[in-house]
């Protein structure tokens, strides 16, 4: 029998001294789940982990085989909050710019957090999005798709990344990409792919599965503009830092 709680709350505060414009409070548990959440504007929350303007906070989803579509389209907007679960699908659209992203799956290891596939979308410049996924716990058979569109955007990733993919492709310039992949698995790496087109860019990925083996291609034009490139690959060593 499937079990589901779901509490949705949308408050508009255009006339008041907060910040947003409009919140979304999101607590759910249960499996099977479909959430299809779309804000336009400037200055709107969809809540959790650390939200501001009216308190908002939860953005809570726990249970399997969930789907979460989320369109925001406008400026300086936030998507903050915790996922706990395993083969769930995450769409994820942003357009517009200085807008946040912050999302960490299943650090605790409730449901192992495997199985999933996420695709992020950002139309946009001076973005910043943090991508946490099974920090403590195995993030294997992970599909993660990034498109990136815009000048100035910042993404930070942490997975454990045990047979997972994670692909980037960023066009545009001055873009900073921190991504540190981490497993302990002896049967499965991890596989990052990186294709970017722009100018100046600065780009600092780290592999540090302890028990096996890692892929890495980085597909990089950036013309005669400035930029930095640190890979770190370890697989058990005492690595230098970039």
């Amino acid at each position: 029998m499937m079990k589901k709680l779901i509490s949705l709350l949308v408050m508009l505060s255009a006339w008041t001294s907060y910040a947003a414009d409009n919140e979304i409070y999101v607590d759910q548990s249960g499996t099977g789940a479909n959430i299809d959440l779309e804000q336009l504007g400037i200055s709107n929350i969809i809540g959790g982990l650390n939200s501001t303007a009216g308190s908002v906070n939860a953005f809570d989803l726990d249970g399997n085989t969930m789907t979460l579509d989320i369109n925001m389209i406008g400026a300086t907007n936030k998507f903050l909050g915790d996922i706990f679960a395993d083969n769930f699908t995450g769409l994820y659209n942003f357009t517009g710019g200085t807008n946040s992203f912050t999302i960490q799956v299943d650090p605790t290891d409730t449901y192992s957090s495997d199985g999933s596939n996420q695709n992020v979308a950002v139309t946009g410049s001076g973005n910043t999005f943090t991508l946490n996924q099974g920090t403590t716990a195995i993030a294997a058979s992970l599909d993660l798709d990034w498109i990136i569109q815009g000048s100035n955007n910042t993404v930070t990733s942490n997975i454990n990344i045990d047979g997972a993919t994670n692909y980037m492709d960023i066009d545009g310039s001055d873009n900073t990409v921190t991504y540190t992949g981490t497993g302990v698995n002896a049967s499965a790496g991890g596989y990052f792919y990186l294709d970017h087109t722009g100018g100046s860019r600065t780009f600092n990925i780290q592999q540090l599965s302890t028990q096996d083996n890692d892929w890495l291609k980085i597909m990089s034009i950036s013309g005669t503009s400035a930029s930095t490139v640190c890979v770190v690959q370890n697989d058990q060593g005492t690595s230098t830092s970039c």
